[in-house]
């Protein structure tokens, strides 16, 4: 048994998630990330988590090749950035976005959790390559709520 592509996608739109953007830097120090909603939690010893990239994702082989990557899990208020980062026209996604350096990858300021990883694993998957990173360190917002993801669209906790 099989189910279509379109059915999947309806399915799986039933399912609340939270939504990330996952950062690297290339060689020349440059900033890069992508909106990422396949994100999950692996392991609590080691605390590992994972992320899923499209194959044909503009950051695809950085993500894959890096060493070193962030998981900034957006908070409430930042909708905007959520699109600006999953927009393929859009180039310079970094662009008048406010955010700080880390080892790990461009951590955006105001995000309600960061995550800094270090790649331990990588494995196809289907149509997407799943990345597997070690958490070793990480920060969390004081105040707010995380940015959801329901069925096509975004909301927040109240």
């Amino acid at each position: 048994m099989s189910v279509d592509h379109d059915t999947f996608r309806t399915l799986l739109s039933r399912f609340l998630s939270g939504v990330t953007v996952v950062t690297t830097s290339d060689d020349e120090g440059r900033p890069h990330g992508m909106t990422v909603s396949s994100f999950c939690s692996l392991s609590l010893e080691p605390p590992l988590v994972l992320v899923c990239i499209d194959r044909t994702a503009s950051m695809h082989d950085l993500l894959t090749s890096a060493e070193t990557f962030a998981v900034n899990i957006l908070a409430g208020d930042q909708e905007v950035l959520s699109r600006r980062f999953a927009d393929v026209g859009i180039e310079a996604r970094f662009d008048g976005v406010s955010w700080s350096p880390s080892s790990a990858g461009p951590l955006i300021d105001g995000a309600h959790a960061t995550l800094e990883c270090r790649r331990v694993a990588r494995h196809p998957g289907g149509d997407h390559t799943i990345i597997i990173g070690e958490v070793l360190g990480g920060s969390t917002a004081l105040r707010g709520s995380p940015l959801l993801y329901y069925r096509g669209g975004y909301g927040q906790l109240e």
